[in-house]
């Protein structure tokens, strides 16, 4: 296999498991992904964050208002592999409820990866909300 074949390998299952789960009420996979190297950062469709100790706080926030998550996908536009670094684009389509209401919604999301020490982990995200 190659980088980018392994690199997609580990987004369509460990960074869709630990997504899914976060918009169902568990940050504790997403954490589990995330760099603990900086510089870490998240600007966020709801919640930012720049330093481990903030993205952190920003993911067990986003937890404590969602739950029940019934669907979650990334829709890829775009993804590379250079050496130990990577990126996507996509969209994540999401049906959860949110603040005791269900919801289903895409967001944009753009994140950046880092390999460190074989593992991929995400070190930046950008999202936003589509209208």
């Amino acid at each position: 296999m190659s980088d980018g074949d392994d690199f997609l390998a580990w987004v369509n299952s460990t960074l869709v498991d630990a997504e899914r789960a976060q918009f169902d009420g568990d940050d504790r996979p997403r954490r589990a992904i995330w760099s603990k190297v900086e510089p870490v950062s998240v600007l966020g469709a709801w919640r930012s964050g720049v330093g481990r100790s903030d993205v952190v706080g920003a993911f067990e926030v986003l937890a404590s208002n969602f739950s029940g998550c019934t669907d979650y996908s990334l829709d890829l536009i775009s993804f590379d592999v250079n050496g130990d670094m990577a990126y996507t684009v996509g969209y994540e389509r999401i049906t959860a409820t949110l603040d005791g209401k269900p919801r289903t919604f895409t967001i944009r999301a753009t994140q950046v990866y880092r390999r460190e020490k074989g593992e991929w982990r995400v070190v930046h995200r950008h999202a936003d909300s589509v209208a």
